[in-house]
């Protein structure tokens, strides 16, 4: 009895220190990135070590590899769609520095993908409310263009037709 209770005592303080060693371990990686100075994890790392990674470098002004990070990760269920949100706000950002200078084709190109990406995390989630708000801003900057529907134009044209087609009708004032 007092060897199974000191074996459970033994691998309860292995675990213990295990956990306390990872917790250490987080905790510095969560303070180099928050100091800015993280250093880039390695090809195996967490999704979620590797997603830090990006915000820093997206925080840092280094958007083309934050969004490489962010692709990476879209595959991810729960961390993906964090991952394709960050990217579609990267993209906002990098289209609204495009426009500082004059409007461009790039900026036109980023806030369609931008929008792209918003809609996906809505088809995934419908009730992401962040994403649904930043999609509107996105249509505000650059509205989708209307499709003309060639069956309502026909049909418009033949109600303004018979309108001027129509014989008058006199009620009988003078």
């Amino acid at each position: 009895m007092r060897r199974a209770v000191w074996a459970a005592l033994a691998a309860l303080a292995v675990v213990a220190t295990a956990d306390g060693a990872w917790t250490w371990r987080l905790q510095r990686l969560n303070a180099q990135i928050k100091a800015g100075q993280a250093t880039p994890p390695p090809a195996g790392a967490e999704p979620e070590l590797q997603f830090a990674y990006a915000y820093a470098q997206a925080a840092s002004g280094e958007f083309d590899p934050a969004l490489k990070r962010y692709q990476a990760l879209e595959a991810e269920t729960a961390l993906g769609q964090a991952a394709r949100f960050n990217s579609a706000n990267l993209l906002v950002r990098q289209a609204l520095r495009a426009l500082e200078g004059q409007p461009s084709g790039q900026a036109i190109a980023l806030i369609e993908l931008a929008k792209e990406n918003y809609r996906e995390v809505l088809r995934r989630d419908p009730g992401d409310w962040d994403a649904r708000y930043n999609l509107e801003r996105a249509q505000r900057m650059l509205p989708d263009p209307e499709e003309a529907d060639p069956d309502a134009a026909a049909e418009s044209k033949r109600a303004e037709r018979a309108a001027t087609t129509m014989r008058g009708y006199s009620p009988g004032l003078p």
